[in-house]
């Protein structure tokens, strides 16, 4: 189902390199993955996460914190028994290699260094991770049953063309308190959330067909804190002395509020 992001017909497979018929090739990494994001979709030498803020998001999801958020996702995604699915923003493979029972699975992420990371982890190759952009994926349109975008970009119109006519796009946000305390330690006035604002986003190509909050308090440690921080937006939009003093708290309560959002596909005018 892979097709090639300079000519857009097959790939296929031989001695560890993806060809297409006009003779374009990618490289299978040492690591498992292969990159398929070429410099004409480039904006910048190495898009995506820092290496650091990847990092810093492995080790905090490794330690457990989220781990609620995680079965839950799996589970809906387990229930919708898709052939086929397809983790838009995959970063290190957190919640990826829960997706895999039973299920074909790709991952995709713009950031080079996070998808080294996942594939490396992968030990059983459960899932074909792939570099790439998500403004042009490079899956066959209709190829795909499922979409995942958790804490990631939403292409739309991509989204709508390698769905098949009956696929399901599930979308995971903040929901309105969402790290309300850190934020509030972070920056002081804080503006909730608004996970609403999604179905206008995805209106008219996609509806709501169900919603659902999770709620993961937890008591940080100084490490998990510093991670947590390092991980976000908030590590360069703060201030360095109130990022300061919350770095130096030596634990901190806080509590992630996800909304956990699935999206039919309509029927509508194709995308070419």
């Amino acid at each position: 189902m892979l097709i090639c992001p300079v000519c857009q017909s097959p790939l296929q497979v031989s001695a560890k390199i993806f060809r297409c018929t006009l003779n374009h090739s990618f490289d299978i990494a040492k690591e498992g993955y292969v990159n398929l994001h070429i410099v004409q979709h480039k904006k910048s030498k190495n898009p995506g996460d820092t290496p650091q803020a990847v990092q810093a998001r492995r080790e905090f999801l490794s330690a457990g914190h989220y781990a609620p958020f995680r079965t839950a996702v799996a589970d809906i995604v387990h229930k919708l028994q898709a052939g086929v699915v397809m983790d838009i923003g995959c970063g290190e493979g957190y919640y990826t290699q829960a997706l895999t029972a039973q299920t074909q699975v790709l991952g995709l992420d713009i950031a080079k260094s996070a998808v080294q990371i996942a594939a490396k982890a992968d030990k059983n190759k459960r899932v074909c991770w792939l570099v790439g952009t998500s403004s042009a994926l490079p899956v066959a349109s209709g190829s795909v049953n499922v979409c995942t975008s958790l804490f990631s970009p939403l292409p739309k119109q991509e989204i709508y063309r390698v769905l098949d006519v009956s696929g399901v796009l599930l979308v995971a946000v903040a929901a309105p308190r969402h790290l309300y305390a850190v934020r509030e330690a972070l920056f002081g006035t804080v503006i909730e959330h608004s996970p609403d604002k999604y179905l206008d986003v995805l209106a008219p190509e996609f509806v709501l067909t169900d919603r659902q909050q999770i709620t993961v308090p937890m008591q940080l440690d100084n490490q998990s804190l510093r991670q947590l921080i390092a991980m976000t937006p908030y590590a360069y939009k703060a201030t360095a002395e109130r990022r300061a003093w919350l770095e130096r708290q030596e634990s901190f309560e806080a509590v992630g509020e996800f909304c956990v959002m699935l999206f039919k596909k309509t029927v509508m005018v194709e995308y070419y």
